[in-house]
């Protein structure tokens, strides 16, 4: 994959504390906008184990907003003078799970778990590439091994539920 390619890039991208912040910020956001988009398809969707896994689903999302936004605010309250104007290269270290582009209210059951589906192994893979480049930052890296097992866990039931909705 590409990104496996870019990993000394991904290693500078993610060693510059202002830089880190501000990944971390924007992964928040994207996650918890994520969680709302889920939790609307719990809403919308007639099947009550998609509902259910819905629900659970949405909540972790909330929860790795939170885990980012917490991390964000140790980097910033541990690193003084963190916050000058830095470069992103967000181009090359992407993040979130792109769950803006999904129009919930418009989406069948199976559209909306073919798109979870993609997002949610997207996201595994470049948070397995982060993980991997953060042997110097402990504590990010034990969020995005948290997350991973997460991430995992939503790619395999939102495949399994697709084939269950959609043979």
């Amino acid at each position: 994959m590409f990104d496996r390619m870019l990993k000394p890039i991904h290693r500078w991208i993610w060693s510059d504390a202002d830089r880190l912040v501000q990944k971390l910020l924007s992964f928040g956001e994207t996650e918890t906008d994520g969680g709302r988009d889920i939790l609307r398809a719990a809403e919308v969707t007639s099947d009550p184990l998609l509902r259910r896994l819905y629900l659970e689903h949405a909540s972790d999302e909330f929860r790795h907003g939170l885990l980012f936004r917490q991390r964000a605010a140790s980097v910033l309250r541990e690193s003084p003078g963190c916050s000058r104007p830095t470069f992103q290269a967000d181009w090359l270290a992407p993040g979130g799970h792109g769950l803006d582009d999904v129009q919930v209210d418009r989406e069948s059951d199976h559209s909306m778990l073919a798109f979870l589906h993609l997002s949610e192994k997207a996201a595994a893979s470049r948070f397995t590439i982060y993980r991997d480049v953060m042997q110097n930052d402990p504590s990010t890296r034990a969020i995005f091994e948290e997350i991973l097992h997460d991430e995992t866990f939503h790619m395999n039931y939102t495949f399994k539920q697709l084939v269950r909705v959609s043979p």
